[in-house]
């Protein structure tokens, strides 16, 4: 008895061979290999196999792949190759791209010949789930403070996504300062961001997170936000009375950051005031191209003695910025020259020439009844003359039409610091509707314009992500050619508190405004105190001249007169001593 028992003990330990069970731990989404060998030097190439659970007595149990030592024989799946040297014995198993339900015990047998001899090898496998792969990220649509970025869903490693990060910052500043944003809307694959300033260049990228961690970054959107209209208006608006009909205008740019892209022209409305009624008339306006530094312009054709208001706005491809403050000018005196002067401006005949500041008028030369020839420069207007021919003409006005009818929007979802929102648009009025315009504000803030999302004609739909905790109010305007709808039905949406924080650009518009007041006039003495000893030495050199003629008319002689280097000089029949 004792022999036979004996003998079943030593068929059985034959019959396990080398069994153990060294456990390999794998990430899922990796590749893992397991290693089984024999010596093939001693026996040549042997058949082997490999498979799931403990080794049975033959073959091998829940069989994944077999082999001859040369070839693939058969195998359950394409993710199970064989990847080492045969001719040297490697039974290598290898498993692509893990996952969790890979886990297990793997059995491998080399049939060796003869009996109870075969190699037996098991290895316990433990797959662990591991970080997202990856994302790749694609740019949808661009506006002037909004992008709309997607992506397409990335292996999520073993474990479900949890949440969407987004990095964003300046090209060119350091992603240290990039304003970091989580999504935590798992099902998403797109989204809007909002709050961007206009025609500023934008570096993007994104992470996947679930239970195991954070992804590796996705791929880097380089991107770069429409231009918008200035958000704030030119400074340093002077004013100087030229004359009695002109007044000089100068200012300087608005701020940079508040230009919102290339500033392509200045519109300058000026109004006057009519102190009858003791109001402000309607403006008139002038374009000026814009250079980007200090610039200066002349009105011209005004009223003498009269009072202005001057404004000055910036306009880029996008639109007309806010109104600079109000200024105020009033012009000089109108200056009227006197008989004696206008006899040496005019000709033989009745008619006479009247001064103008509005045109720089050439040398005359004046023939008298006996033949005298006075010759006077009259200079009408100084250096700034040329850059008047060089002002540009008034603005047209804009047709005006029908604009459309406000959308219906309707709440769909709202979670975490996302809300989805669709809408229905109406009567498009005289022309096809062009955008929509989105706009939310906290419960108890008035609406502005500080949160404004634009969306192309085509869009019914939106995901808006919003960083700020708070109860929004949301309503929708449409537009066309002609102009804005009125404000849709209001919506009210809570986003609730999760300790994100974010930066906002606020834009503050501006609209123009009559000012009633009327402001100190700007003195034109210092103007007056060159003119004043001009127009009397005119007129004293006018009358002596006069009074020359009209001697040596009456004595019927000749006399040649002439002006040289400031002096009069004389050249007659008669003598000068008489004279």
């Amino acid at each position: 008895m004792r022999l036979i028992n004996l003998c079943f003990c030593l068929l059985f330990c034959l019959n396990t061979g080398d069994v153990s069970a060294n456990p390999i731990t794998a990430t899922v989404g990796t590749d893992v290999t397991l290693k089984c060998k024999y010596d093939s030097k001693h026996y040549g190439r042997l058949p082997f196999c490999w498979g799931r659970g403990s080794i049975p007595n033959s073959g091998c149990g829940n069989e994944v792949i077999k082999s001859d030592g040369t070839t693939v024989l058969s195998r359950r799946s394409e993710r199970y190759t064989l990847l080492g040297d045969l001719g040297m014995g490697e039974a290598f198993l290898t498993i692509t791209q893990v996952q969790e339900s890979d886990s297990g015990i793997y059995g491998c047998r080399i049939d060796i010949p003869g009996w109870f001899n075969d190699q037996k090898h098991e290895i316990t496998l433990k797959v662990n789930p591991g970080k997202p792969f990856p994302i790749k990220v694609e740019m949808r649509e661009v506006r002037e403070r909004t992008v709309i970025v997607r992506w397409t869903p990335a292996f999520d490693g073993g474990s479900p996504v949890t949440s969407y990060t987004v990095d964003l910052k300046f090209k060119y500043a350091s992603w240290d300062t990039a304003i970091r944003t989580e999504v935590s809307h798992a099902s998403l694959t797109q989204v809007t961001l909002v709050d961007l300033c206009p025609a500023k260049t934008y570096n993007l990228r994104m992470f996947v997170v679930n239970s195991v961690g954070m992804s590796e970054a996705s791929n880097i959107l380089v991107f770069t936000t429409k231009e918008a209209a200035p958000e704030g208006p030119p400074n340093d608006i002077q004013l100087e009375a030229i004359s009695s009909n002109i007044i000089k205008a100068t200012w300087k740019p608005p701020k940079a950051d508040l230009q919102n892209g290339v500033l392509r022209n200045y519109i300058i409305s000026y109004k006057e005031y009519d102190h009858v009624a003791k109001v402000f008339l309607k403006a008139k306006q002038l374009s000026l191209t814009a250079t980007g530094a200090e610039q200066s312009t002349f009105l011209t054709n005004l009223k003498p003695s009269t009072q202005y208001s001057v404004q000055v706005q910036a306009k880029t491809s996008a639109g007309l910025g806010p109104v600079s403050t109000a200024r105020f000018c009033t012009t000089l005196e109108e200056v009227k020259a006197t008989t004696a002067a206008n006899t040496l401006l005019s000709s033989t005949t009745a008619s006479t020439k009247q001064m103008q500041y509005t045109s720089l008028s050439d040398v005359h030369t004046t023939p008298t009844s006996a033949g005298i020839e006075s010759t006077s420069t009259v200079m009408e207007q100084t250096s700034w003359s040329k850059h008047l021919l060089e002002q540009t003409s008034f603005m047209t006005a804009v047709v005006l039409g029908v604009p459309p009818d406000p959308p219906v929007i309707v709440l769909e979802e709202v979670k975490g610091k996302t809300f989805s929102l669709f809408w229905t648009p109406r009567f498009e009025g005289d022309s096809p509707i062009t955008g929509f315009f989105l706009q939310y504000k906290d419960t108890n803030a008035s609406w502005d314009k500080d949160r404004l999302v634009d969306f192309g004609p085509d869009w019914t739909t939106a995901t808006i992500l919003e960083n700020t905790p708070s109860t929004y109010n949301i309503r929708m305007f449409a537009k066309n050619s002609h102009g804005m709808s009125n404000a849709s039905n209001v919506l009210t949406v809570t986003i609730e508190e999760t300790g994100q924080q974010k930066s906002s650009v606020i834009a503050t518009m501006s609209t123009i405004n009559d000012d009633s007041a009327i402001a100190g006039q700007n003195s034109g003495v210092h103007i007056a105190a060159i003119i004043v000893p001009v127009v009397v030495v005119l007129l004293v050199g006018a009358i002596i001249i006069g009074l020359l003629l009209q001697r040596i008319k009456q004595r019927k002689g000749s006399l040649n007169v002439w002006l040289k280097n400031g002096a009069i000089h004389y050249k007659g029949s008669d003598s000068l001593e008489e004279l």
